[in-house]
């Protein structure tokens, strides 16, 4: 017999409400590196407000698509994979891109910044790799291996401070120096702590 021919669109067929809101925090960190982009050609205060307003509606999506899951019970067959493209690109790219837009521009900023993305990454694959491995009888992982990539938005408040204070650009604080054929900004190095933190083996009780 034939196989059954496949229905278009059959992918967003397959979707359910936790991965629209899932979408949702991918939209806000999208959003929210348009509007770093947006800043850097008009110089205009509101669009950075945008951009850092932006990421903890990311989170707060973040948030809601696991418990709208398990309210209804209904996962689809790429929730989990989805979630961890959406945080990558609202708790990984977003920030970096932020921390690169207010003034960490060295060459040693860039590298320490593609640093913090690539850990970012690296601990969301760890974690779909070793869900199952780190999951008890009900299937509720029990803790977290490094920590979540949602805390790089405390690098966000802290830029976000930063930008308030009028503390950009050239004014960053701590200052540039120069170390061999680049410039850096000390205070990019909290990305690399972050980041760090991510890929380390810390365990962390999950709620």
């Amino acid at each position: 017999m034939d196989a059954a021919p496949r229905k278009s669109f059959s992918m967003i067929r397959t979707f359910v409400l936790a991965d629209i809101v899932t979408l949702g925090n991918a939209s806000c960190g999208t959003g929210a590196i348009f509007a770093c982009l947006a800043f850097l050609d008009e110089r205009r205060p509101g669009w950075l407000w945008l951009a850092l307003a932006l990421l903890p509606v990311a989170l707060i999506c973040d948030v809601l698509d696991g418990s709208i899951a398990r309210w209804r019970r209904k996962q689809s067959p790429i929730g989990a994979d989805l979630d961890s493209l959406a945080d990558v690109v609202s708790f990984g790219v977003a920030p970096a891109v932020l921390g690169f837009t207010l003034g960490l521009r060295g060459g040693w900023d860039a590298a320490i910044l593609l640093y913090f993305v690539g850990c970012g990454i690296s601990r969301l694959a760890r974690y779909n790799v070793t869900a199952s491995a780190l999951s008890d009888d009900s299937g509720k992982v029990k803790y977290y291996e490094g920590t979540p990539i949602p805390t790089s938005l405390a690098l966000v408040l802290v830029m976000g401070i930063a930008f308030a204070q009028g503390r950009f650009g050239e004014q960053l604080w701590l200052g540039t120096m120069q170390l061999g054929p680049w410039k850096l900004h000390p205070l990019a190095l909290m990305y690399a702590v972050s980041g760090s933190m991510m890929i380390s083996t810390i365990r962390i009780p999950k709620p």
